[in-house]
């Protein structure tokens, strides 16, 4: 399966476009997705062994890390690629690999996701959002935090949990906002390109557009969605996002 990477566009596509394109299509697109030649658990391994033997201990080493749990490194062999390593690439190199690979498998050491994902925001996941359970692929969580004047809620996605297509409808202003307070999602409006959301991201979301959102596949998600008052407001539920689309975005 084709490795799909948007992250050189949504950083650098306007100040450095041939380098969006390169990083997103041809190491990604191109030499991530040779699964034929070595697969994306060897080509992880590779990765985080080569950033780490540079002492690149960084947001990008942390993303490959967490790429690397996606593929099916477990904690023990991380633990054990990492001390290996260290005796080439640097006993200080792996101290600091070593902080940043506990904080990716915490969920797995703790064996509790929703505890990990609760400490890294203020907001509480509040309760099993069964009033909307059949809108959704996978199991959400709702927290009202102001009804008065302007309504506010936690919307919290377990990993691979994502609403259907839906649309705000409204003869008047309406919409929504989100705000991204934890964890890596997605979001989508019909016939674009999905865009991975990360905390402290806003989506705006205009009355009648067609849109999805929800959690990434290895990570669980939160936003504050809020409604946009406006005049005979309504949403419309529409069709789940398939499988085959959800798991093509990586």
């Amino acid at each position: 399966m084709a490795v799909k990477q948007t992250a050189g566009r949504d950083a650098l596509g306007q100040f450095a476009p041939k380098f969006a394109e390169l990083n997103d299509d041809v190491l990604f697109g191109q030499v991530w997705s040779r699964e034929e030649k070595l697969s994306l658990r060897d080509r992880s391994l590779v990765t985080v062994v080569a950033l780490m033997a540079q002492g690149l201990v960084d947001s990008s080493f942390q993303y490959h890390l967490s790429t690397a749990r996606k593929n099916g490194i477990t904690r023990q062999e991380i633990s054990e690629i990492l001390t290996h390593a260290a005796f080439y690439a640097g006993w200080p190199k792996a101290w600091a690999a070593f902080r940043m690979a506990k904080e990716v498998w915490a969920e797995e050491e703790s064996g509790d996701g929703r505890t990990a994902h609760q400490n890294q925001m203020v907001f509480p996941i509040g309760r099993p959002n069964d009033g909307f359970a059949q809108y959704f692929v996978g199991q959400s969580y709702l927290h009202p935090l102001s009804t008065a004047q302007v309504g506010v809620y936690n919307v919290t996605f377990e990993p691979g949990c994502r609403n259907n297509w839906h649309i705000h409808q409204a003869s008047r202003g309406g919409g929504q906002v989100l705000l991204c307070v934890a964890g890596r999602g997605w979001y989508q409006e019909w016939g674009q390109e999905a865009r991975t959301l990360n905390p402290g991201d806003v989506v705006n979301i205009p009355a009648g557009v067609k849109h999805w959102h929800g959690a990434a596949a290895d990570s669980w998600f939160s936003h504050l969605a809020l409604e946009v008052p406006g005049e005979d407001c309504s949403s419309q539920w529409l069709e789940p996002v398939s499988d085959a689309d959800y798991h093509s975005l990586g």
